[in-house]
């Protein structure tokens, strides 16, 4: 196989140097193939005479036994710590850091008496450092120091606020030092690796409450750290307004990239199972088609995975499984739809949809985007160069990365937040930009770019944004300074009939509670109000009926339920 640059470059420096390696490369870069070619040379110069190949998920351990098949390297991906050993005639094993972790002693052992030298794989190496993996880096010193030769594969940025991860380099600042960097501003400028990205921005108003509190609106990209949770809980539900509208846009951008690329698959990357499997359910409304499903509970998700990566279907929506690692390469359009903002996991995410699949792709990946300055601050940066490490004091960036799915939620960010937000709504969706290279493009002049390129006879799935910029480089004025859009807000008639709605939910629950009607409640609250009726309340007198219902509620549960609380 053809090598590119940076794995030749590599390759030589590894095989000729130290027992330990890392190599830092972009998504997409080749970097499991790199190990593999690594390994091959190795064996075949008898230097080692076994792999064990660390990965991050159970999915991507049979991505390495498939992929290592092809360099006619034998991994056996079913092996389990209780067996302790393998048949003879594989020529390694893969597992995850959890196995590992679990039991450090089986792996030390079969590293050691083998009888042959061992090759360790240590894909993602930068989840060793993980605050959540505490016990990770201390196994992993313990399973493989007597490891023949050690290679640390990673794709994401190194952060200075992790632990120390066994087996790497460190400067005085705490920065990993890599031995070989292939970053994303590289792999962009060889432009035979991965794909140009570019970032549709939606805003949009989100409204909720506080338990005990009057209701709030907030425009996302108005929300800060107080703010920010809570509207992303809002605009983020199912059953609420934005985040239709925004599976809606999507599906039209990715019809238009398959009116020349038939194959090319979408992505949403949701919070939650309970969201997936609803945003599925929007998506089948709006397709027609059924919706691939990938969720940790769900007994064949990997294979979910591996039939969508090699078939033609338009969706698939996941819960972080598909956030690092795993290869799809016919992605072309992802909808960050999860609360995780962490700058690391984003860049993850975004790794998933730029891997070019050949000198003709010509694609330009979409990645939606609610417009929060987490979220946009990245966006904004991620076709520049990056650095091996990612400093927080640098980047303004605050990293807990968050990797894989789990009960518990995201890092940083509980799955049940510390008080309840009870979601009222939001708006659809508006595109008021989309970022390029690390410019915003309004979306008039996107509208009127789109439609010179129909007119000069351009593919349908021309970036718009992409357009605008080559328009301006031959010296055109595309752009007339049309207002962007804006969130349209709520008129007062919208807003009492939105509270209404929420009152009469809580009468119903405080009705089947107390077994008192509807109709006495009602009357209750018209009478603490000196209102004849909920029509006559005003916005103020609506809010603080939902506060009344709250206490009374409250009562109600703590007294089991006994009418004669209220009445």
């Amino acid at each position: 196989m053809r090598l590119r640059q940076w794995q030749d470059d590599g390759l030589r420096r590894y095989l000729g140097t130290s027992r330990d390696f890392l190599v830092v490369a972009t998504p997409g870069a080749g970097k499991t193939a790199f190990a593999l070619l690594a390994a091959q040379a190795m064996m075949d110069r008898c230097e080692i005479g076994w792999i064990t190949v660390v990965a991050p998920t159970d999915h991507l351990k049979g991505q390495w036994a498939e992929a290592a098949a092809q360099h006619g390297i034998k991994l056996n991906s079913a092996f389990a710590n209780f067996r302790k050993s393998t048949a003879q005639d594989y020529d390694g094993v893969v597992t995850t850091y959890q196995s590992v972790a679990s039991n450090p002693g089986v792996w030390a052992e079969m590293t050691d008496q083998l009888g042959r030298p061992c090759l360790v794989v240590l894909d993602e190496v930068h989840h060793a450092g993980d605050a959540r993996n505490l016990t990770w880096g201390p196994a992993l010193l313990k399973a493989f120091s007597d490891a023949r030769r050690r290679l640390m594969l990673s794709g994401t940025p190194f952060r200075t606020d992790a632990k120390p991860i066994p087996f790497l380099r460190y400067d005085e600042e705490r920065r990993v030092i890599p031995d070989i960097n292939y970053d994303y501003g590289m792999a962009l400028q060889d432009r035979e690796v991965v794909r140009p990205v570019v970032f549709p921005a939606l805003d949009g108003e989100a409204r909720w409450r506080m338990a005990s509190e009057h209701a709030v609106s907030k425009k996302l990209s108005e929300t800060d750290g107080n703010t920010l949770s809570h509207a992303l809980s809002a605009a983020l539900d199912p059953s609420k307004e934005w985040i239709p509208s925004v599976l809606h846009r999507a599906n039209e951008e990715l019809s238009l990239i398959r009116r020349d690329t038939p194959d090319i698959g979408g992505l949403v990357l949701a919070t939650n199972q309970k969201h997936a499997r609803a945003y599925a359910a929007i998506l089948e409304k709006i397709t027609g088609e059924s919706i691939t499903v990938a969720t940790s509970d769900a007994p064949r998700a990997s294979r979910s995975i591996s039939e969508f990566a090699s078939g033609t279907s338009r969706w698939i929506v996941a819960v972080q499984m598909v956030a690092e690692g795993v290869d799809i390469p016919r992605l072309g359009v992802v909808v960050y739809a999860t609360r995780t903002r962490t700058e690391l996991f984003f860049r993850q995410v975004v790794g998933r949809c730029i891997r070019r699949r050949g000198d003709d792709d010509d694609l330009c990946a979409r990645v939606f985007i609610p417009t929060i300055q987490p979220l946009l601050d990245p966006a904004a940066r991620i076709e520049l160069t990056v650095r091996h490490v990612l400093r927080d004091e640098e980047e303004g960036v605050r990293s807990r990365h968050a990797t894989g799915e789990s009960a518990g939620g995201e890092k940083g960010e509980p799955s049940e937040l510390p008080r309840k937000v009870e979601v009222i709504g939001s708006s659809r969706s508006v595109h008021p930009y989309t970022i390029n290279s690390g410019e915003k493009f309004g979306e008039p002049v996107l509208l009127q770019a789109r439609r010179l390129a129909q007119e000069a006879g351009l593919p349908a799935s021309s970036e718009p944004s992409a357009v605008v910029r080559l328009m301006r480089l031959a010296g055109s004025r595309i752009g007339d300074g049309k207002p962007w859009p804006v969130v349209r807000e709520q008129t007062l008639v919208e807003q009492k009939k939105e509270l209404r709605g929420v009152i009469n939910r809580k009468v119903g629950h405080l009705a089947a509670l107390t077994c008192n009607a509807h109709r006495n409640i009602h009357l209750r609250l018209n009478e603490s109000f000196g209102e004849s009726n909920i029509e006559q309340a005003a916005i103020a007198t609506l809010n603080e009926r939902l506060v009344l219902l709250d206490h009374w509620i409250a009562e109600a549960k703590s007294t089991a339920g006994r009418e004669e609380f209220l009445f």
